[in-house]
């Protein structure tokens, strides 16, 4: 149970929620573990599969309070919100700015700040925690030009422009992904990212995890009430969440990245796991996914310090903490949007 930003989230699976007077009751085994003033809160986030009394969903749309259901996996089932609210402002104040190529240029830049920052963090990292194994100069070299990068990205004039830095940037970063390879480097090696299909364990691992981390974007996304495929950067696309793989972008490197190397380095997988199919895509087998899945969900579970909020979260909440800051710059309640920027 975490409350964050006045939402409230329902981490544990077994946790059931009812009513008391204006009291939201968190209860496992029938006991209560938990009390919040209702009138304290804009939302309520729940993980949990044993679910909600109907006398706390009648009260949270009575009072305007949205009640998001998600899966143990981070996936958006559901959401109770009352009549006057249904965030069709929220919506609509999304759907103008994406037509006004400034003001979308506004937030876009901000997610690629983050991500360009992140990126050249995760370097400094390894430079630091690794120094006898890697090419340092090398490395530093390149965090330097990420530098640079950032600084484009902050003085730049249009969307093109901006994902032209995007794309130099990423390349410059995965330029030197291979050394911080420390451990199996006979089996596991990164020469290119490749995307459709990838053509190695490696593009394997991070087209999985990028593709975990764009369903917890669309979670989020719609928990707080936007519309996950209207996006910023990423143009609009039939059945594409442009959104969400905005949103994603600052979190890539921290938290999708440096998980499949950890997956690699502490040889949480091997070699054997994969196959090639007939067309050159690699693949991982049942195992290796479930083992996967295993890791990332302990992943989420790793407690930080929001380096904006600067409260302590889960890996796992942070989609939401930047999806509800996202929701609020739109709403007019930040001046800016806040990127995730990891230290």
């Amino acid at each position: 149970m975490k409350k964050l930003l006045n939402t409230l989230y329902i981490t544990s699976a077994d946790k059931y929620l009812s009513l008391d007077g204006e009291n939201v009751v968190v209860l496992s085994d029938k006991q209560e573990v938990g009390r919040v003033p209702l009138h304290n809160l804009e939302a309520i986030v729940t993980f949990g599969f044993t679910g909600a009394s109907p006398a706390l969903m009648g009260a949270c749309a009575k009072r305007n309070v949205s009640l998001s259901f998600l899966s143990q996996s981070g996936r958006f089932l559901a959401r109770v919100s009352g009549e006057e609210r249904g965030n069709v402002l929220l919506r609509k104040k999304q759907y103008f700015l994406s037509e006004d190529e400034k003001a979308s240029l506004n937030i876009a830049q901000n997610f690629i700040i983050g991500k360009v920052f992140n990126a050249r963090w995760v370097l400094e990292r390894a430079t630091r925690d690794h120094a006898m194994r890697l090419d340092v100069e090398r490395m530093k070299r390149v965090s330097g030009q990420l530098k640079k990068s950032l600084s484009s990205a902050q003085n730049c004039d249009s969307i093109g422009t901006l994902r032209g830095i995007e794309g130099e940037a990423a390349s410059l970063y995965f330029s030197v992904f291979d050394e911080m390879i420390l451990q199996q480097k006979e089996d596991f090696s990164f020469r290119i990212r490749s995307r459709r299909p990838p053509l190695d364990a490696i593009n394997a691992l991070l087209s999985f995890t990028y593709t975990l981390l764009t369903h917890m974007c669309v979670a989020a996304l719609e928990t707080v009430g936007m519309d996950p495929y209207v996006g910023f950067m990423h143009t609009d696309r039939p059945g594409r969440a442009s959104l969400a793989l905005d949103l994603m972008e600052e979190l890539r490197p921290v938290f999708a990245d440096r998980f499949v190397l950890s997956l690699i380095n502490k040889r949480r997988v091997s070699s054997s796991g994969f196959r090639q199919k007939e067309n050159g895509a690699v693949i991982m087998d049942d195992d290796t996914r479930k083992n996967v899945l295993s890791a990332w969900q302990m992943r989420k579970q790793e407690v930080i310090k929001h380096p904006f909020l600067e409260e302590k979260v889960e890996w796992g909440m942070v989609p939401y903490t930047q999806a509800l800051l996202l929701a609020r710059y739109i709403r007019g309640d930040l001046d800016a949007y806040p990127p995730f920027m990891w230290k």
